[in-house]
């Protein structure tokens, strides 16, 4: 199987120009011109409204709020948030199936908490990948995904150590009865690089 060209970001990255740039890494892979990419990096702090979100869920612009051609409701993206931005061409891995690739995103994030000793899981009817809170169930990581000719691209957040608070200006993804947690608030203190190499690591047991 072919191995995606991977780009980590040290700086955060203006929304706006990541999906430029994702928009056009995708064309390129389309025509056959560039590889695969997997691009990991950090936004400063807004709000992203997919192409399913409601108005009445945007409760405080404390942000700036961008519409975006990915699937799914509001979200937050802002510092120690890590993203995941993935570019495949499904066709060509023999891998044409939106749903499935939504469920190895899904087990990507899984396995990645299972490293950092962290029980994650999915839950019928609600996007992300969950875990157990003394507060009850709440969300670690979102999905949102686009796909054109077969080729992906937007993909993963996966809430390291952010401000937590920046959430209640939405409700995210549009489930209000569950709470946002992060990897600090859980106890958890990686570095960077440290959950760089486990987010490879994972994803090739998976995808390559």
């Amino acid at each position: 199987m072919l191995s995606p060209e991977w780009k980590i970001s040290e700086n955060p990255v203006a929304y706006p120009d990541a999906i430029a740039a994702m928009e056009s890494r995708v064309e390129a892979i389309i025509m056959g011109g560039k590889p695969e990419m997997v691009w990991l990096l950090e936004h400063p702090a807004l709000y992203t409204a997919g192409t399913s979100a409601k108005d009445k869920d945007l409760i405080a612009h404390n942000f700036p709020v961008f519409k975006s051609g990915r699937g799914g409701q509001f979200t937050y993206h802002g510092p120690g948030q890590q993203i995941g931005y993935v570019m495949l061409d499904l066709k060509r891995r023999n891998a044409a199936d939106v749903r499935a690739y939504v469920q190895r995103l899904e087990r990507w994030i899984i396995d990645i908490l299972k490293e950092l000793t962290v029980d994650g899981f999915v839950r019928e009817g609600r996007i992300g990948v969950w875990v157990e809170t003394p507060a009850g169930e709440a969300k670690i990581a979102a999905l949102g995904i686009r796909v054109r000719k077969w080729v992906t691209y937007h993909g993963i957040s996966l809430n390291v150590n952010p401000n937590l608070e920046h959430y209640q200006g939405i409700v995210p993804c549009g489930i209000k009865e569950f709470g946002v947690t992060s990897l600090e608030a859980l106890g958890v203190n990686i570095s960077a690089q440290k959950l760089h190499h486990i987010m490879r690591a994972e994803f090739e047991k998976l995808f390559l």
